[in-house]
């Protein structure tokens, strides 16, 4: 079995592993797909991400579909949840399994990820895919999963108006997500131009440069999805005076920063975006009907083989989803 392990900062090997065994309750799932994620990209960039280190050689991945290699489910395929709550913590009992104390995630900490040919995984975790949705857009139900729990926590009006900074997988998911539950209106706010492109795509009903100019009466909610202080700053300035601000994106330097001043004058709720908590029954049925174009947020593909040139692609930004089919 193949597998890619990021050793350091930049140094990603791909090599040969003995198969896992899968112990009770476990699956052993041959990984067929695997959305290469921004946070993907800081433990390549920066051997970190927020406040966690890479301490040890790490398989990445948190996004990915597969399919069951034996025992009763055999053949099925399945969108992988890469979240393993204990089940036990406060966080949990309280229904809040995304905030679990001891949540162990795929390709995080001591966690490895996908970006392997086998796996074993929790069993009640694999979530059986239907035959219309493909194994890339079975990849493609967590970042859609993110931005449906940001639109939960969003807690848009009936046919209100919200914003979107930043159109990069999530923030293009988001849009659609958006649309589909109803909003009257989405701007969206991007600096590269093929994104705003993609935006438009999506559903977006104004779609501008962050330079431009924004409507002073502003959104009811107002969604960052680009991880740094200038899109916070966009995404307060875009919002009307009490309105709700959702931070989405992830820091680089594990910080955000912004003017207290705006934020108390209009008296802004301000909530951040912790993964997704429970919404996989939700986007394999909005994959499912079509509801929200997740093939058209796919623009390159590669095998196992390729990682590095996979990871390098997705830092480059020139596209928008990039997929990795280690059984290719």
């Amino acid at each position: 079995m193949r597998a890619a392990r990021l050793h350091a900062v930049g140094d990603l090997r791909v090599a040969d592993e003995p198969e896992p065994g899968a112990g009770q309750g476990m699956s052993l799932v041959r990984v067929t797909a695997v959305g290469i994620c921004g946070s993907d990209l800081h433990w390549w960039d920066e051997g970190a991400i927020g406040d966690a280190k890479l301490t040890h050689p790490l398989v990445l991945g948190h996004e990915g579909a597969g399919v069951v290699a034996g025992g009763p489910r055999g053949g099925q395929r399945v969108a992988i949840d890469p979240a393993i709550p204990d089940e036990t913590c406060r966080a949990c009992r309280d229904g809040y399994r995304n905030l679990c104390y001891r949540i162990k995630f795929s390709g995080h900490g001591e966690t490895d990820g996908m970006l392997r040919e086998i796996m074993a995984w929790p069993s009640r975790l694999l979530h059986p895919l239907p035959d219309r949705v493909s194994d890339a857009d079975g990849a493609m139900l967590e970042p859609l999963g993110v931005a449906i729990h940001s639109a939960d926590l969003g807690h848009l009006p009936l046919a209100g108006t919200a914003s979107v900074i930043g159109c990069g997988p999530i923030g293009l998911l988001l849009i659609g997500v958006l649309k589909a539950a109803g909003a009257r209106s989405v701007l969206a706010v991007e600096p590269l131009a093929h994104r705003r492109e993609a935006a438009a795509r999506m559903g977006a009903d104004q779609v501008c440069d962050p330079a431009a100019a924004l409507d002073e009466a502003g959104v009811d909610v107002a969604f960052e999805a680009a991880g740094n202080d200038e899109a916070v700053g966009l995404a307060m300035a875009s919002v009307r005076p009490g309105g709700r601000v959702m931070l989405a994106g992830i820091p680089g330097d594990d910080a955000i920063r912004f003017g207290a001043s705006l934020a108390r004058r209009k008296g802004l709720t301000i909530a951040m975006v912790r993964r997704m908590n429970e919404v996989y029954p939700r986007a394999i049925s909005l994959a499912e009907r079509g509801v929200v174009d997740l093939d058209s947020v796919v623009t390159s593909r590669f095998g196992l083989g390729e990682v590095r040139e996979a990871f390098t692609e997705g830092a480059r930004r020139a596209g928008l989803k990039v997929i990795v089919e280690p059984q290719r």
